[in-house]
């Protein structure tokens, strides 16, 4: 059995040494037979669109998520197949760079699971390069007005989304590797600016946050992927509680651990309700039954990240709750059939959007593979 990172009951340990033995095996088997294309949702069991394809879909968000999951196999088992398909994706997403017209806020989710995860493993200098372009851009999306960063293109010059928080550790990263603050201090001015004004007093998050871009006054607070105004998107409280706990390991600043806890006590509130899973939204209606259970992927990392900077009971007690609501996922949400793409099915994009509701996505894979390589002290470090 593996010597597990945290203190878990000998079912449990079962459980995770299990579980990374079938994902390990699994993506071994997705690994040969797609190799450096680019997945995002499984259709029938199968990644039947690559991402790569076109010049439009090469700059998509999720990019990075797939390299992300072949780096973190490489890092468990040295396997090189694994490094040869994750350097065949970052490559092909040089071609992103090259196009820049649709680049965002999201560069952090496409670079650090894919260049700076090369740099960290592999001391790559080329790979280091990329991530360097990738944060100078998302540097360069700054408003020093509002002390923002500002999400999406278009007419949008003071909306900021939740999501954001997971792409400023490429700005901490950008600082570490250059020895130049200047980096950080953008991203915790906008650490800071998500805080004051995405979370509310119940610990519950707004997706989105416009804001006036001349002075960072709040505007309005648009349902963006959630039900309604106010209302409380799952995996928008998943991106805050690992986002702000991320940012509390790379500047030790308190206020971020304890956003990142207060974020977290409302999602295992809401979940303790629905079995251990998310409700796409945890304000929806009570007669719609639509679920994400990414949500629940994403928060199990946090919860986890949280735990790394607690002690005691408190530490056990955040363990506890990953490992709940990981195995609810396996439980109930997991295709374990080998000959089919995609682990984590039930998957949601947006409340309103019926063609990426309940389906699998790359992003769930990649986060339940981090959250269980994590209990089994067996991760990499990519954020």
């Amino acid at each position: 059995m593996l010597q597990l990172a945290y203190e878990m009951s000998d079912e449990d340990a079962r459980w995770v040494d299990d579980t990374l033995a079938k994902l390990i095996e699994r993506f071994g088997a997705e690994r040969d037979r797609i190799g450096g294309k680019i997945p995002y949702i499984a259709e029938d069991g199968t990644y039947k669109k690559d991402m790569a394809a076109t010049p439009e879909d090469l700059i998509w968000w999720t990019n990075g998520f797939w390299p992300g999951i072949l780096w973190q196999c490489y890092g468990a088992t040295q396997d090189e197949k694994f490094l040869q398909a994750a350097r065949e994706v970052e490559d092909k997403l040089d071609g992103a760079f090259d196009r820049y017209t649709g680049l965002h806020h999201d560069v952090g989710f496409m670079w650090l699971l894919s260049a700076v995860a090369d740099y960290r493993l592999t001391g790559n200098e080329r790979s280091q390069a990329r991530g360097l372009h990738a944060a100078h851009l998302l540097a360069g999306r700054y408003n020093p007005r509002g002390k923002f960063i500002r999400s999406w293109n278009r007419d949008r010059a003071g909306w900021v989304i939740v999501d954001s928080m997971m792409n400023i550790p490429l700005l901490y990263w950008a600082s570490d590797t250059l020895g130049d603050p200047r980096f950080t201090y953008v991203a915790e001015d906008h650490a800071d600016t998500v805080m004051n004004n995405t979370v509310r007093g119940d610990g519950s998050c707004n997706h989105i946050i416009v804001l006036d871009p001349h002075n960072g006054d709040l505007l309005e607070t648009p349902a963006g992927q959630g039900c309604a105004s106010g209302s409380s998107w799952s995996r928008g409280q998943a991106w805050a509680v690992y986002g702000f706990a991320l940012s509390y390991r790379h500047t030790g600043e308190q206020r971020y651990l304890d956003t990142a806890k207060r974020v977290a006590n409302y999602f295992t509130s809401q979940v303790s309700l629905t079995g251990n899973v998310a409700k796409l939204d945890f304000r929806q209606p009570a007669d719609v039954d639509w679920w994400d259970a990414l949500a629940g992927c994403i928060a199990a990392c946090g919860m986890l990240e949280i735990a790394r900077a607690c002690e005691g009971t408190e530490r056990d007690e955040w363990v506890t709750w990953a490992i709940k609501v990981l195995r609810a996922t396996d439980e109930r949400f997991c295709d374990w059939n080998i000959e089919h793409d995609g682990v984590v099915t039930m998957c949601s994009g947006a409340y309103f959007s019926e063609k990426d509701r309940h389906v699998p996505m790359v992003y769930g894979d990649y986060y339940f593979l981090e959250a269980v390589l994590r209990l089994a002290g067996k991760d990499t470090l990519l954020w």
